[in-house]
């Protein structure tokens, strides 16, 4: 049995070596693997289901959603998250890639081992100005008000929530932006497991944590670029790897 787990692609058209990265992945090591799961942020931002219906808006989020529907239909089970990018993502959209929506956070067996799923940004707690904004864009009446704009006012709005978010981020420090350790240990222990694997914060690694006098760990993916991706492999009874390849090789 092979699972993988991957987060924080952020495909948007001015990547498309992301994008045919990704497509190539899917088709190959992702086609051999038993599971797969997306730990948000798999695009850049999205608008609503309803964009699939719009495909001259966005024709990349069809071309995703048939090429994960075709990994889906090949056997390996397919699994996503909801990221800080890509929170509008719904049932729709699950069902046409045949992938299975998860709760952030989600508590798993993988390898023999009682593991905790998510995306990360609900650990970065000492970033105030982006748990207020993670707090309405989470809430349904919100999100409901943003669905029933039109798909071109809602095309304006992602593309001003990612300006101000690129220009907040710029004046943040470092370790703002980074999990809160305590946090994890509250996680950790509030969901029974010495494993905790997430993405988000782009900072890939694995880090070996003691929890109430027992030991930890936490294992994190990292963003997808132009020349490379990564990926956590589980196969069998053996330990979590942390990979990261090429995209040329993928």
């Amino acid at each position: 049995m092979t699972t993988l787990l991957i987060a924080d692609l952020h495909l948007h058209p001015s990547a498309p070596e992301v994008t045919e990265g990704f497509l190539a992945y899917l088709a190959n090591r992702a086609s051999q693997a038993d599971a797969l799961y997306i730990l948000g942020d798999l695009f850049e931002a999205w608008i609503g289901d309803d964009i699939l219906d719009s495909p001259e808006l966005d024709p990349l989020a069809t071309r995703v959603a048939e090429a994960l529907k075709t990994l889906s239909d090949g056997g390996t089970r397919l699994f996503l998250m909801h990221g800080n990018r890509d929170f509008l993502l719904g049932k729709r959209f699950a069902d046409a890639c045949g992938a299975t929506l998860l709760p952030d956070p989600y508590r798993i067996e993988l390898g023999g081992k009682p593991v905790l799923l998510m995306h990360g940004d609900s650990l970065c707690t000492r970033d105030d100005a982006y748990m207020a904004f993670r707090a309405q864009a989470r809430d349904p009446q919100w999100q409901a008000q943003v669905l029933a704009m039109p798909l071109e006012a809602r095309v304006e709005l992602a593309k001003r929530l990612r300006e101000q978010s690129g220009e907040a981020n710029s004046n943040k420090a470092e370790d703002i932006m980074d999990v809160t350790p305590e946090e994890v240990d509250k996680a950790l222990i509030e969901h029974d497991v010495a494993t905790l694997i997430h993405g988000h914060t782009h900072r890939p690694g694995v880090h070996v944590l003691e929890v109430n006098g027992q030991p930890a760990r936490r294992l994190v993916l990292g963003d997808w670029q132009p020349q490379r991706g990564w990926e956590i492999r589980i196969e069998a009874e053996r330990p979590p790897q942390l990979l990261e390849f090429a995209l040329s090789n993928s």
